[in-house]
């Protein structure tokens, strides 16, 4: 059912006026937080913060206050309320809600997911020897979450024989995990219940779990233990005393190898292990050295290395897996100015790289023998892709996905000999959805320092000519590219004459390593100004107005909504903020706080006086002044570990006192989740109802 039934109208942006807003902010009395002064001096300068205090989770007032400021928004959001239900029924009414993934080959059973209409979470499945079999359930998350509200599941990871699972849980939104394992043949759960677990892998004996512990205050993972199945205690194999770095532990998809990674934000340290020998030691494969960024597969008698020894884009290199140091390095593939290799998938008879070219990701299909390429064409010019589940190492297809903003995702199966695809799925969009009535392109802005910035658009066709309601989301943080993808949700906004946009700032990965390292540290400022620019860029062109703007980010793409809005709040009709990192001083000054340390490679260090008034400058909560605002829209939740509950909180009731218009500030707290959100499948679509409601009531759209 799609919304143009729902009204019995035909739709265009010529019947959407701008309408007045339908909730009153002066409907009901917002909270307003004691004031508390805390006084923090540093190299000379003095920060005063009346809102400190909000970070006490135990004592009540600040639950109080986070209740008061919940009650607050929904007494103003309430006349929304039938709006927001309809959103609700209207996206999940596009969702095949009972529906099952493509199953993938994995030692002779097919694995896949089930989602049954009415249940949040997904059921694990398999069938052993083909489809026709009777299905075996192997991990039903709505059992676990039964009574619990929240619930996640972390990682799965099966013996080689395929007949014990480990999975990890967590029931608060904390991201601490628990380790259980299950026998798939009984059902039963063993002894083992271990804590704070981030990563696992089987030895090939199907008896030895190697899993790495989470440190317990700064959820940094950091000892790599060694546990023989039906044991009480584990064997400590690993401590990294660096607090700059994580470890991980995994598997090659040959079987061959464990891996252990030590990780920092810019480099790596790769240790292996032969899997079928887990009483040995774990050897380095190329001692860590500052800068220097490797990653390790194994094909026969070589790792395959992905490197940015000569480049920073990566470059691919072979090694013996006896002698794997950096002298015995051959090139496969070099380094290139422009063209980043973010991944590779190695099969015994062929392998994939994944390159990142002008910013859309590339699977380049490579022989071994010749070293002959060729890349999988696409049909679109605006696209996401990537290699999908491919667990089977002795293999001729390679699985992949596709989807665009326009184009549902979709499964295929590559057969490399022939050189064909093969459509397994098309993602279901009930409700009649016609790809054709809607266009994606791909824009480019001009930063002030004169780079170009490409922005990606979708919109539904028959839009006319003048500034559109206009919804433009960004990131910019950590490398991670933000793609230009495919949700069936935001046909909402689309179907009301919306236009959604993705700025594809600095800071991200969006083109590459180059683009990252310019928008990070000493350069950060350029993913606040290449937004504001995008957004600049957005008007002058006649798409939008700035009373017609919204823009929306998440995490650190809170950080970048609190940091423009401070430099250009004139440009906003709306903000939504959702789980943002505004409060960068004093969260970068903490180094109790989980992942604090860590992050000084992303951020800087604020105990080096040139990061510290680098950061000083742009944090958003010391950077607010008194004067008008957009609307805004603030999402936190109490239980987030990695941006905790009080910025957010702090800013908005800072913000409340400095505000000299009339415009909207909601702060919305999920009392029993993390930095995602609502866990299950039905509340989180919920949780994005409230959200497209606040979003198209600004425009004047909620209709």
């Amino acid at each position: 059912m799609n919304f143009n039934r729902i009204l019995g109208v035909a739709l265009t942006c010529a019947a959407l006026p701008l309408m007045a807003q339908i909730i009153d902010p002066s409907a009901a009395t917002p909270p307003s937080a004691a004031k508390k002064p805390k006084a923090m001096v540093k190299f000379g300068d003095r920060r005063v913060d009346n809102y400190f205090w909000l970070r006490e989770k135990e004592n009540p007032e600040v639950i109080d206050y986070l209740k008061a400021e919940n009650a607050y928004r929904e007494a103003v959001m309430k006349p929304l309320d039938g709006f927001r239900d309809q959103l609700y029924k209207e996206m999940l009414s596009r969702i095949k809600e009972t529906d099952e993934s493509v199953p993938y080959r994995r030692k002779g059973y097919w694995y896949y997911q089930r989602e049954v209409e009415g249940k949040q979470y997904p059921i694990y499945c398999r069938r052993k020897g083909s489809m026709e079999a009777p299905e075996e359930v192997i991990l039903d998350v709505n059992v676990l979450a039964e009574g619990k509200k929240f619930t996640s599941v972390g990682l799965m990871d099966l013996t080689e024989d395929g007949s014990k699972l480990a999975y990890t849980v967590d029931f608060t939104g904390y991201r601490q995990y628990t380790l259980h394992v299950k026998d798939l043949a009984t059902g039963a759960l063993s002894s083992e219940r271990i804590e704070r677990v981030t990563s696992a892998t089987w030895a090939a004996d199907g008896k030895t779990l190697f899993y790495v512990e989470e440190h317990p205050e700064n959820k940094r993972s950091y000892r790599l233990h060694r546990h023989d199945l039906g044991e009480k205690d584990s064997t400590l194999v690993y401590e990294e005393k660096d607090e700059l770095y994580d470890i991980g532990v995994g598997d090659t998809r040959s079987g061959k190898y464990l891996v252990m990674m030590a990780q920092a934000k810019d480099t790596s340290e790769v240790r292996v292990l032969p899997a079928d020998k887990p009483l040995g030691e774990f050897a380095i494969v190329e001692k860590r050295k500052k800068g220097h960024e490797y990653f390790v597969d194994h094909h026969e008698g070589d790792f395959f290395i992905r490197t940015n020894d000569k480049g920073k884009n990566f470059r691919i290199v072979r090694t013996p897996v006896a002698t794997p140091g950096q002298k015995n390095w051959k090139q496969v593939v070099g380094p290139r100015q422009l063209v980043m290799v973010e991944d590779i998938d190695l099969f015994r008879d062929f392998w994939v790289a994944q390159e990142r070219d002008n910013g859309l990701l590339k699977l380049r299909v490579f022989d071994y023998a010749s070293g002959k390429s060729h890349y999988l064409d696409v049909p679109e010019q605006v696209y996401q892709t990537s290699g999908s589940v491919n667990r089977e190492y002795d293999t001729g297809t390679y699985r992949f996905v596709y989807e665009s903003m326009v184009t549902p995702r979709s499964w295929y199966d590559y057969d490399i000999a022939k050189r064909e695809k093969k459509l397994l799925k098309v993602q279901p969009v009930l409700g009649g959805y016609d790809a054709s009535q809607y266009a994606s392109e791909q824009l480019v802005a001009t930063a002030k320092d004169g780079t170009k910035v490409p922005i990606s658009v979708v919109y539904k066709k028959g839009l006319k000519d003048g500034p559109k309601p206009l919804l433009l989301y960004g990131y910019g943080s950590y490398g991670i590219p933000m793609d230009p993808n495919f949700r069936s949700s935001r046909i909402s906004l689309l179907d009301r004459g919306m236009v959604f946009a993705i700025a594809h700032i600095r800071g991200g990965g969006d083109r590459g390593k180059l683009w990252y390292d310019d928008g990070k540290l000493l350069k950060k400022k350029h993913t606040f100004t290449d937004f504001v620019d995008c957004a600049d860029f957005l008007v002058k062109k006649g798409w939008t107005a700035p009373d017609r703007l919204v823009i929306q980010g998440g995490s650190a793409g809170g950080l970048l909504m609190g940091a423009v809005t401070n430099m250009r709040p004139d440009l906003f009709k709306a903000v939504v903020t959702q789980v943002p990192f505004v409060d960068v001083m004093s969260t970068m000054l903490d180094a109790s706080l989980p992942l604090t340390v860590g992050e000084y490679l992303e951020w800087g260090n604020p105990n080096v006086k040139t990061y510290y008034d680098y950061m000083r400058s742009y944090s958003p909560y010391d950077n607010m002044k008194k004067g008008a605002y957009p609307a805004m829209l603030v999402e936190t939740s109490l239980n987030d570990s990695q941006v905790m509950y009080w910025e957010p909180a702090k800013y908005v009731a800072k913000l409340r006192t400095l505000k000299t218009d009339k415009s909207v500030v909601l702060l919305k707290t999920i009392m029993e989740a993390g930095h995602g959100g609502a866990s299950g499948r039905y509340d989180a679509l919920k949780e994005l109802a409230f959200t497209y409601s606040f979003v198209l009531d600004q425009v004047g759209l909620a209709k």
